[in-house]
């Protein structure tokens, strides 16, 4: 199984307002950059959707490596994911989980492959996730 990794970031001006996303595939020295653009969106929305992006341009299942700075994405996939689906996509405050539609994805997405979460602290100067950064604020000053 091949071993990729993956650095993931979104980015919203005003929230919600303009949002991007960008995100680095590597796998051995070969690398894609991925980013996309939404009129209006949430930076939860964004963050989310380069995850689900990304995984969704992998041609077969993998050993990931997956690098964000959103700890909404990393805690809710690893954590509180279970909780959701055991109580119906209800919140332990019994409220609907927001952007149940995207977690699906993201939890039909990550079923193919063998994922690592990690979790970096964002504009910390980690080079690939400033240039996830880059590539989220690069979709929304290009509006595409």
């Amino acid at each position: 199984m091949k071993t990729v990794k993956i650095y993931t970031d979104g980015a919203c001006k005003g929230n919600p307002g303009p949002g991007g996303w960008g995100a680095i595939l590597q796998y051995g020295s070969s690398r894609k950059e991925l980013k996309g653009y939404s009129h209006r969106t949430t930076n939860n929305i964004m963050e989310l959707t380069a995850v689900i992006q990304a995984l969704g341009a992998l041609k077969e299942p993998c050993e990931v490596d997956l690098t964000t700075d959103s700890t909404y994405v990393k805690k809710g996939i690893s954590e509180w994911i279970h909780k959701w689906k055991r109580n119906g996509w209800k919140t332990s405050a019994k409220q609907p989980v927001k952007n149940k539609e995207l977690w699906q994805q993201l939890d039909a997405g990550a079923q193919r492959h063998h994922i690592t979460w990690h979790w970096v602290k964002g504009h910390s100067g980690h080079p690939q996730n400033e240039r996830a950064d880059e590539l989220a604020n690069e979709a929304i000053l290009s509006g595409r």
